[in-house]
């Protein structure tokens, strides 16, 4: 099973709404993809629909070792995606972690049983920080998916994620590598946003996606119906984007059977 963790300590730069979207364009071309909910607010498990109610064992159970993978994995409306749900236990598990052994490598160690086979691709949605959450799905992750806002505050950002990335090269996963930058709420009408996009594209070259997502009503208005975007309104430019941004990500993925 591919592992990508979907990561930016910043928030509200789209990384729930990339890692629900992209999975669920996965899924819909036969790949038999897990959703790993690791953000204490519970966002893409609530954009899929999966309500409190439906929530018994985890991510938190699956962290510290109160559940097995199995045990945690809801299935979703969406035929191939699977979800591992996040409940408000999570926003403690920073501390606890601290007094666990292997406590950087908890997700890691959960995701390397049998139980994994069930699945082509894990996509890790992280919180919006670089605690011990992310730190996780870092060493759990074979690479990353970073979403990026076209805003200056943006690149401040970028500068220290990058210094953690090669941090947990250096000491946990030397496998770890970025698979790609999503540059997301694109606005063409604004000329900051075209000045941030070459920036970045300077800076990173060909790890920046072609496709942009662009800034998009439908987007924002899709979790509010318990869904993705794709479902929502799959004509909408953010969805063609997002499908887009699925097939390019599949251009750099490493060679996996599909799902029949």
């Amino acid at each position: 099973m591919i592992c990508v963790g979907v990561a930016n300590q910043k928030g509200g730069v789209g990384k729930t709404t990339t890692a629900i979207n992209v999975a669920t364009a996965l899924a819909a071309i036969g790949w038999r993809v897990l959703l790993i909910d690791l953000d204490p607010q519970g966002n893409a498990s609530t954009g899929l629909g999966i309500g409190q109610s439906a929530r018994g064992a985890s991510s938190y159970d699956l962290l510290t070792g109160e559940a097995e993978l199995n045990d945690c994995v809801v299935t979703t409306r969406i035929p191939r995606l699977d979800v591992v749900p996040a409940t408000v236990d999570l926003s403690g598990a920073e501390i606890e972690l601290i007094e666990l052994d292997q406590r950087t490598h908890r997700l890691r160690n959960a995701l390397h049983g049998t139980a994994a086979a069930r699945w082509d691709i894990c996509l890790i949605d992280c919180p919006p920080s670089l605690g011990l959450l992310t730190v996780n799905a870092m060493v759990a992750a074979d690479s990353l998916l970073v979403p990026l806002q076209c805003e200056f505050f943006a690149l401040e950002g970028l500068s220290q994620l990058l210094q953690t990335i090669e941090r947990i090269r250096a000491g946990f996963n030397p496998r770890l590598e970025i698979l790609g930058v999503a540059l997301t709420m694109f606005d063409r009408r604004n000329n900051l946003t075209e000045q941030v996009a070459q920036d970045v594209r300077t800076c990173l070259g060909d790890k920046v996606f072609d496709t942009v997502i662009p800034r998009n009503v439908r987007l924002s208005e899709a979790p509010s119906h318990g869904m993705p975007a794709l479902i929502y309104d799959h004509r909408c430019s953010g969805s063609e984007a997002y499908m887009a941004l699925a097939r390019e990500l599949l251009g750099r993925l490493p060679n996996l059977k599909r799902a029949a």
